[in-house]
């Protein structure tokens, strides 16, 4: 540095910061020697304040506006520099330029996917991404705890930080609302703003301000969305039986474009039509139970006259005690005629553990 230029920053007149970059948030005024004029002009733009530290001792801080540099607006750095009485000499001191803009555009997401209990799928893992922007809320805060005493301090030197703490905080907030994970999707609004709610609180320890963030997309793995898919195909189908038809007419019709295809299509369409009525029986549900079974009911002839009806219970009894035999005659409805009943399949199984009719002496 040349003498005039060593002359010229000795006495500091005019402190200011004009930003050129787009990633600085803190930015400290270059000096000679510290030396600042008595009366020297602080000119703060929008979004920026200006911090001044003395001796590692936070000071004063300037809001934007233009500022004569006076005892009067700098009441915490007079005291720290022991000035009763004002100061009229150049006086040493850093000055930190904080941009209060909005760094946005800030992108995140999860590297991992976050396990999360859904009411209706049980355990299901999903992966989220989305971006954030940040603001220095706090610009004591941010340079005791940050920026430290560094001359330029730019986003990318808590960026990594910054996204390793939202999504740790997005999936506590994701966790403990429990929103079922096909609702998910309408409600990124919602989502995104739980999430800011549990970030803000690590932020605050920082300094900062966490503004628009944004969810840009929550995902299923891939074998549970094909699972979904196939579930909602089945939903679209609707009425199994009507569309099995729909789908073996138009089978026919196809084949029947084709002279020689049409007998080749039967046996398939025939196992096709089979397996699709199954699947909609699985599929359909009866809108009440089928009517219980009633047990056959047989009339008997027993020394010419008629007995009954008998259930197939009872007359196995009747068999045991020789009251009932091959001979008998029996009826049920349905039946034609009275029948010998050993001739009833039903009833012939009856007989075969009956004693034979004792011999006649």
């Amino acid at each position: 540095m040349g003498m005039f230029d060593k002359l010229r920053h000795e006495l500091i007149d005019i402190i200011e910061w004009t930003d050129d970059t787009r990633d600085t948030i803190v930015w400290r005024f270059p000096r000679y020697e510290n030396e600042i004029k008595n009366g020297a002009k602080l000119i703060v733009r929008e979004s920026q304040v200006a911090a001044f530290v003395l001796q590692g001792q936070l000071a004063d801080v300037f809001q934007p506006g233009t500022f004569t540099l006076q005892t009067q607006n700098l009441p915490i750095l007079s005291t720290l520099a022991g000035w009763k009485y004002g100061f009229n000499s150049p006086f040493k001191a850093e000055v930190y330029f904080l941009s209060t803009r909005t760094f946005t555009d800030r992108k995140w997401g999860t590297q991992n996917p976050i396990m999360m209990r859904d009411p209706e799928f049980g355990p299901v893992r999903v992966r989220a991404f989305g971006s954030f922007g940040i603001k220095v809320k706090d610009a004591g805060t941010f340079l005791k705890n940050i920026a430290g005493t560094e001359a330029r301090f730019t986003t990318d030197e808590i960026e990594q930080q910054l996204k390793e703490m939202v999504v740790s905080r997005f999936a506590d907030a994701l966790g403990n609302n429990k929103m079922p994970v096909l609702d998910l999707a309408g409600n990124y609004d919602k989502v995104g703003r739980w999430a800011a709610a549990s970030i803000q609180p690590d932020f605050d320890t920082f300094g900062l301000q966490i503004c628009n963030f944004v969810v840009e997309n929550i995902s299923l793995p891939p074998e549970v969305e094909a699972a979904i898919d196939k579930r909602s195909s089945m939903g679209v189908i609707g009425n199994m039986q009507a569309y099995t038809q729909y789908e073996s007419a138009s089978a026919i019709r196809d084949a029947a474009k084709n002279p020689g295809g049409l007998a080749g299509a039967g046996a398939g369409l025939a196992a096709g039509y089979q397996m699709a009525n199954q699947m909609g029986q699985a599929f359909s549900a009866p809108s009440a139970p089928p009517p219980v079974t009633q047990p056959a009911a047989y009339f008997i002839a027993v020394n010419g006259a008629q007995s009954g009806p008998h259930a197939v219970s009872d007359l196995s009894a009747k068999a045991a005690s020789g009251q009932l035999t091959r001979q008998t005659l029996v009826w049920k409805q349905g039946m034609a005629a009275w029948v010998a009943a050993d001739s009833v399949a039903e009833l012939s199984n009856l007989f075969a553990a009956a004693p034979p009719p004792l011999p006649k002496t």
